[in-house]
């Protein structure tokens, strides 16, 4: 009897050392055929290490790349086959004031965050389709807990909203999707020992920051300094594989720190735990501070 076909998954932003390439091992692991890339072919070492297949594939500036990972896959699948599950992950961060702003840098996480995973879907949706597994075919978004309202973390706008955003889009899909029957899951991972503060840029606040006066203590919000409490990374990924890998997974899939306390949280009044996600993310400090200095109109010229 021939052996069955393994289940095939693609998963983007695997570069070495990030979250993704763990997610990629697990599911390595876990039996799936598994497609790891990344816009750095040289930063896969990890996922190559493994025997995992890897291909280029730059989700925000090249929609050439993307039609090139597609053509590539393709050819390596073979006429007849299809693509069992899609994993969205690449993705950045960008924390700053929202009144102090880079509109340029601003747009391009939104491209990433929000953007990239519906193009990549789009590219990818024929060899989807095409898939013959008996669970169908997966598509899965990785967002973020701080996407929802009662995780939102100060001086994060932008990369909260985006995330926000994606969460939306995320659903819309599911629902159009359904219709062609392929499943889309939401994965709202909380806060994971992933490296991600350390790769994620801390731009200095400029020097006309309404801000600027309690400058330190907003940047070390902006840093997340203090703020701990992640899942070991390779334990989240563990737990996401078993759960991706169900017949029906869940249409959103909560894993990470904080996340069962955000879920909890999504139910009770807005602004109920202001004061603990302050104390959390350092904005209690620089409140503190501000009451030090005599008050908001201490921070006026």
């Amino acid at each position: 009897m021939a052996a069955r076909p393994k289940r095939t998954v693609l998963i983007t932003g695997c570069s070495d050392g990030s979250l993704n390439s763990t997610l990629a091992l697990a599911f390595h692991a876990a039996g799936w055929r598994v497609f790891a890339t990344a816009r750095n072919p040289a930063k896969l070492s990890a996922a190559l290490a493994t025997g995992i297949e890897t291909l280029h594939l730059d989700t925000l500036s090249s929609s050439s790349s993307i039609s090139a990972a597609v053509s590539r896959l393709s050819t390596i699948l073979g006429p007849d086959a299809g693509l069992d599950a899609l994993v969205n992950n690449a993705g950045a961060g960008y924390s700053i004031p929202l009144m102090d702003i880079d509109f340029d840098k601003a747009k391009e996480i939104y491209e990433l965050n929000v953007w990239s995973p519906i193009a990549v879907t789009k590219a990818f949706l024929p060899l989807l389709r095409r898939s013959k597994h008996e669970y169908g075919a997966l598509v899965v978004n990785n967002t973020s807990i701080v996407g929802q309202a009662s995780a939102t973390v100060p001086f994060a706008g932008v990369y909260n909203s985006s995330k926000a955003a994606a969460t939306s889009l995320t659903e819309a899909l599911r629902l159009e999707l359904g219709v062609l029957g392929i499943k889309v899951v939401n994965l709202v991972t909380g806060s994971v020992n992933s490296g991600f503060q350390d790769n994620k840029t801390k731009p200095e606040l400029p020097e006309n920051s309404p801000y600027r006066k309690v400058k330190a203590e907003v940047e070390k919000s902006i840093a997340g300094e203090g703020v701990n409490n992640g899942m070991d990374r390779e334990r989240w990924a563990e737990e996401v594989v078993r759960e991706l890998g169900k017949r029906n997974p869940s249409y959103w899939v909560w894993k990470g720190g904080f996340s069962a306390a955000v879920r909890v949280a999504n139910h009770l009044p807005v602004g109920l735990l202001d004061g603990a996600m302050k104390e959390t993310f350092g904005l209690g400090v620089v409140e503190r501070k501000v009451q030090e200095l005599g008050g908001p109109r201490a921070l006026l010229d």
